[in-house]
């Protein structure tokens, strides 16, 4: 369990705090700038497993999940919400991740559903609310959605494919489809340095190394206790900010730090109905069981395979 929440805290921490590299493209194409970052994230992950499962037909409806909701939908809503509501607004609406990951699981407990719910009284605290106008509401509430979707759809597949299987299609499909949506939307651009070196810290640190850290998390922990990690992406996001002058530290946010964490704390233990077996799902769709497995066995460890050990 331990490895599971480094795993989770440090995939929420370095989201978090990239949050000032993803402003570096500002103005810079959606579609075809996230197909150049999967791509090269895709590229990395390919160098570092050592053998690609092919996924099968039953895996291809969540992988298409993931990129399209929690991957490119995500990103593309993401900056169209901000421009009908305060960042501080859509993440406010972006804290009822962990409740929703949390009631959706089907093997939740009430320990997980307490500490979601305090997470994102934390989350509130630390974004200070915001306002918004127009469709802002909607497209905060369909931000939401696609953070909940990155982790639920693959779920299931994750536990067939492994961490860096699952990690490595839904890159290669996000720059398939990335590619073809964005030149008809958007276009192609040559990016210049500073958005260079923003893509590719993009996908060098937060996809590549990122999502497998998170897809580790969740299969080890199963998605309810890991959604409350979700909460330590503002919080990353404000370290970032204070560190760098942008922003203040105030005993508001100090307040909304310590709530996050106290929901962290309340959401990572171990409820006391939680099953000891574990209980393979059948189809792959969105509402899979949280994806325990026995933490010695491969399956745990990101690989199907019975004599490898994957680390992301």
């Amino acid at each position: 369990m331990k490895l599971g929440v480094a795993a989770g805290a440090t995939a929420a921490t370095i989201v978090g705090a990239s949050v000032p590299i993803t402003g570096m493209l500002e103005g810079y194409p959606v579609l075809t700038g996230q197909a150049m970052r999967y791509a090269l994230g895709a590229a990395v992950l390919l160098l570092v497993a050592r053998r690609l499962p092919m996924p099968s037909w039953r895996d291809i409806p969540p992988l298409l999940g993931v990129v399209v909701t929690g991957m490119l939908g995500f990103n593309a809503v993401l900056i169209a919400a901000q421009q009908y509501a305060e960042p501080g607004f859509v993440a406010a609406v972006m804290g009822g991740a962990p409740i929703a990951l949390a009631l959706l699981s089907r093997q939740r407990t009430a320990s997980a559903v307490v500490g979601a719910v305090v997470v994102a009284a934390g989350i509130v605290l630390l974004s200070g609310g915001g306002s918004w106008h127009g469709p802002g509401l909607a497209l905060a509430l369909i931000t939401m959605v696609g953070e909940v979707c990155f982790t639920l759809f693959a779920v299931g597949v994750v536990r067939r494919l492994g961490v860096l299987g699952v990690a490595t299609w839904t890159c290669i499909l996000a720059t398939v489809i990335g590619a073809v949506l964005g030149t008809f939307v958007g276009g192609w651009q040559m990016p210049n340095a500073r958005q260079g070196f923003s893509l590719a810290l993009l996908a060098v640190v937060v996809t590549a190394l990122a999502f497998g850290l998170w897809y580790f998390a969740v299969n080890r922990l199963g998605s309810d206790r890991a959604g409350v990690l979700i909460g330590l992406m503002p919080v990353s996001g404000l370290a970032t900010s204070v560190l760098l002058g942008a922003q203040e530290l105030t005993l508001v946010s100090v307040a909304g730090v310590t709530t996050v964490a106290l929901g962290c704390v309340i959401g990572l233990r171990r409820g006391t109905h939680e099953p000891t077996g574990t209980h393979e799902p059948t189809e792959a769709h969105h509402t899979h069981a949280a994806g325990r497995v026995p933490p010695n066995s491969t399956i745990a460890n990101g690989s199907d395979t019975p004599a490898q050990v994957v680390a992301p």
